[in-house]
């Protein structure tokens, strides 16, 4: 496999296996390299490559997009790209491939490691401050998608450049992260020191609000407030993953019944049974499809 170096080690990476995990549109698998529409636009077209192993002209890991709207997702590294599939940050993604393919040993032979101690964070939420550049209220983006200008506002939705600012908060309601959407393409990205996605559950502040007994529980922040639209209390993992963490927040919290829907392809399969294996027997659960 590949080799990868990750927070300073060298770490052998499945690159092609963690591809295929996603669905593409228009793939062509080769030996050396993946072709396919951008998963950072709205594209039809293979303009888009993933070099599967080293070449001598790219690292494994390395793509490229020939259509890019923005120069800042006209190529890149690995972690860039899978931490856009798996829909966190950068660092959650360095976090789940040394978890992931970081062996504790080698072959017969142990690899002692000395303990690895972890100081306790004492993580504290953002400064209301961050959203100063935001210019907070309905946006054309968003009211394109359906989404109502109450929801909107109950989410604390903003426009900052060409990008939709979209707030996380803490079930308290403090600020813990900022998601920014690009409006032209699929391009995202998150504020600069904000907390984990991993431990955090979008909506939740208004769980505690409105003491919400039953939700829909999706991945995207917008399918959240598409719900929300409909009439339909809903939370959002952030992404294709789930965890113990936002298992606990769940369980932890007013929310009573959930019912699961996610999307339809192999990341949603999977995301449905990790929220399913956490969370039975602990609140009710139902499945829903669309």
């Amino acid at each position: 496999m590949p080799i990868l170096t990750l927070n300073g080690r060298q770490v052998d990476v499945d690159i092609r296996y963690e591809l295929e995990q996603f669905e593409w549109t228009r793939p062509t698998w080769t030996d050396e390299r993946l072709l396919a529409a951008s998963p950072f636009r709205y594209d039809r077209t293979p303009s888009f490559y993933v070099y599967l192993d080293d070449t001598t002209s790219a690292k494994a890991g390395y793509w490229g997009d020939s259509g890019y709207y923005d120069a800042e997702y006209a190529r890149g590294g690995f972690v860039k790209l899978l931490a856009f599939l798996r829909e966190e940050t950068e660092e959650e993604t360095v976090e789940y491939l040394i978890d992931a393919y970081a062996p504790e040993s080698e072959g017969s032979k142990l690899t002692l490691r000395p303990p690895k101690l972890k100081i306790a964070k004492n993580r504290e939420p953002l400064s209301e401050s961050i959203l100063g550049g935001v210019v907070a209220g309905p946006n054309d983006y968003l009211n394109k998608r359906g989404i109502m200008p109450a929801v909107q506002r109950l989410m604390g939705v903003g426009m900052v450049g060409g990008a939709v600012a979209l707030p996380w908060r803490l079930p308290n309601g403090r600020l813990a992260n900022v998601k920014y959407r690009s409006t032209r393409g699929k391009a995202f990205w998150y504020v600069k020191g904000g907390w984990p996605i991993r431990d955090l559950v979008y909506g939740m502040n208004v769980v505690y609000d409105r003491r919400l007994a039953r939700v829909v529980l999706c991945e995207a922040e917008i399918d959240a407030q598409s719900w929300m639209t409909a009439g339909v209390p809903a939370i959002g993992t952030g992404g294709s993953s789930f965890n113990q963490r936002k298992a606990d927040i769940i369980v932890q919290s007013p929310v009573e019944h959930v019912t699961i829907v996610t999307d339809n392809d192999k990341a949603g399969e999977k995301l449905r049974a990790d929220v399913e294996r956490y969370l039975y027997g602990k609140v009710g659960l139902a499945h829903g499809y669309i």
